[in-house]
């Protein structure tokens, strides 16, 4: 082979690598952030599962209780009001770090029970459906089997309780089918209640 020959394989060498190098940034750059509003959060009822690594005497499984605290060894009671899985299992880590050296934690919803949203009224399936993740008003009509060709479909209400006051967000139907007014169609709480007239 020439010097020619060498320097042009050189230069394609060195203009490949850059390329690539130049792409995986560009790549790392529009990676997008986990977006943690769609994580499970924990709810009075679920059962835990939580796991200390070389602490066989701190694996528990643990029911959350109805005012969303938890109860564990060395850190007593702990509330889990809002908090997803992650959170919860970085809230132990410090926690139980104080008496254990890098704690290595799992936490496992073995049981989403406690996140519970209702629909009733005219759908094909009204009843109590437990949400595994987030859900929103279309879902849970989607899981209640849609509904009956008698429903009021812009007359749907969201009966949501916050404290001691009941309040009833309005949602029509049609208007989120014909992708108009889509803020309507909410995320739901657990203990939610679709009414579909």
């Amino acid at each position: 082979m020439t010097n020619q020959a060498n320097n042009w394989i050189k230069l394609a060498f060195i203009t490949l690598f850059n390329l690539l190098i130049t792409h995986a940034a560009i790549a790392d750059e529009q990676t997008p952030i986990s977006d943690n509003n769609n994580a499970y959060q924990i709810q009075a009822g679920d059962m835990l599962l939580i796991s200390v690594w070389k602490e066989e005497d701190l694996n528990r499984e643990i029911l959350v209780q109805p005012d969303n605290s938890i109860s564990f060894p060395l850190i007593g009671n702990l509330s889990t009001h809002g908090l997803s899985v992650t959170a919860l299992q970085t809230l132990l880590k410090d926690k139980i770090g104080t008496y254990i050296p890098d704690p290595v934690i799992t936490v496992a919803v073995r049981q989403p029970t406690g996140n519970k949203i209702y629909v009733i009224g005219k759908v094909q399936r009204s009843g109590e459906f437990i949400a595994t993740r987030r859900m929103d008003v279309m879902q849970a009509l989607s899981m209640a089997g849609g509904t009956t060709p008698f429903a009021s479909l812009n007359n749907i209400k969201i009966l949501r309780r916050t404290g001691s006051q009941q309040i009833a967000i309005p949602f029509r139907y049609g208007d989120v089918e014909d992708g108009e007014k889509l803020e309507q169609n909410i995320i739901l709480k657990s203990g939610d209640i679709v009414v579909v007239p």
